[in-house]
């Protein structure tokens, strides 16, 4: 981008920082309200009731890593999907947008790395979250081996969940939008690694074969390496590989779908 493309993605940028800062405390809601009740029942309720899962490492050491990249990867989505419904609706705000001195990919660009902040802020809202809420003796065993590739997994999970917001965005028309979230949200995270490690599968073999398809499966067991790596996870080579391949793959359609749409 020349000079002046650049400042104007900036200036796109910052505009959305500020609306999301105008709208932080339902955005902290919703981000909050999944992980929280989560822990809350199977870290807390359950232990505390007798009824607790058992496991070498703990469940709350196994759902910590899972619910990072649940709520990080759907931030992510949201924040893009449902907002473009708005920009090519009723609102029409997408073509103010476009007519800022920079490329039409540029804008979708921005949309991109406005989920990306977005999904930032839900992982830091949501890490004290699991770490704090469990029942007396159920501290989840978290440890940070290397800070790099923390930030590198959490980062690839923003972008990935970003560019899959926005392929949907574009592909999707908007009163659709909802259906095609009940559709992906719900099997996305039953079958997404969350609440289990993807080796224990094993059992079901051809099951641990199809969940591959399930972006959340590469988040989760990522998560898994650089937290809780007492839990047996994939290499973080393999999972790291798989998320930047989808996040390029899904940023290319994204992208080239965000073209048609305001060119036509």
């Amino acid at each position: 981008m020349r000079a002046g493309a650049v400042r104007a993605f900036g200036a796109l940028l910052l505009r959305d920082v500020r609306v999301l800062g105008k709208n932080l405390p339902g955005l902290l809601v919703r981000i909050i309200m999944q992980p929280l009740l989560f822990t809350f029942v199977f870290a807390y309720v359950l232990p505390k009731t007798g009824m607790g899962f058992i496991g070498g490492s703990g469940f709350a050491t196994v759902l910590v890593p899972g619910l990072i990249a649940t709520s990080t990867f759907f931030q992510g989505i949201q924040s893009v999907a449902l907002q473009l419904t708005q920009d090519f609706g009723f609102t029409k705000e997408i073509e103010d947008r476009v007519l800022a001195p920079l490329p039409v990919w540029g804008v979708g660009a921005g949309k991109i790395a406005a989920g990306v902040v977005q999904s930032v802020l839900a992982a830091l809202v949501v890490f004290p979250i699991v770490l704090v809420v469990h029942a007396k003796g159920q501290a989840p065993h978290v440890h940070v081996h290397d800070v790099a590739l923390l930030v590198l997994a959490l980062l690839v999970t923003c972008l990935l969940g970003s560019a899959f917001g926005l392929a949907i965005g574009v592909v999707v028309e908007p009163r659709q939008i909802p259906f095609v979230f009940a559709l992906v949200v719900l099997p996305a995270t039953l079958l997404g690694c969350v609440y289990y490690p993807w080796s224990t599968l094993h059992t079901v073999r051809w099951l641990q074969v199809v969940v591959l398809l399930n972006p959340v499966v590469y988040m989760s067991e990522a998560f898994r390496g650089v937290l809780t790596p007492g839990v047996h996870h994939m290499p973080l080579g393999v999972s790291l590989g798989a998320m930047a391949a989808l996040a390029v793959a899904f940023t290319a359609i994204g992208l080239r779908g965000f073209r048609r749409r305001v060119v036509s």
